[in-house]
C-alpha cells in the first residue's frame, strides 16, 4: 500500500506542476495531461505529456516551443484549434485520450 500512496502523491505533485506552469504561460491556452501521468500507469522514464490548444499560437509548433518555457521532462504538443480538430478527424490517439479526458473532468470523474 506504501507504494501505491507514493505514487499517487507523486502523480499529484505532477499534475499541481503542470497546472501552475500552464497557468503562468503569457497566453491564453488549454491544457490537457494526456499518456501515462493521465492514466496513472507512469514509471521512472515516463515524460508528462501536455497537449497545448490555443488561438494564438503561431508558425509551426517547433517555432511555438522555442517561444514557451518548457520544464525538463515535459513532453508538450503546441496545437491551434484547428490542428487538434483535425488530428480529432483523423483518430489520432493522443487527441482522442486529450478529448475523453476533458469529457471526464466535465462530468467530475
Amino acid at each position: 500500500m506504501e507504494i501505491i500512496k507514493k505514487r499517487v502523491k507523486l502523480r499529484e505533485k505532477v499534475i499541481a506542476e503542470a497546472r501552475e506552469w500552464a497557468g503562468r504561460l503569457p497566453l491564453k491556452v488549454t491544457a490537457i495531461l494526456v499518456g501515462s501521468y493521465a492514466r496513472g500507469d507512469f514509471n521512472l522514464w515516463s515524460d508528462i505529456d501536455i497537449i497545448l490548444i490555443s488561438d494564438s499560437f503561431e508558425g509551426n509548433p517547433i517555432q511555438r516551443l522555442k517561444e514557451l518555457n518548457v520544464l525538463p521532462a515535459y513532453q508538450i504538443i503546441p496545437l491551434t484549434p484547428g490542428e487538434f480538430k483535425r488530428l480529432l478527424e483523423k483518430k489520432d490517439p493522443l487527441a482522442v485520450e486529450a478529448l475523453k479526458i476533458r469529457g471526464d473532468l466535465k462530468r467530475g470523474h
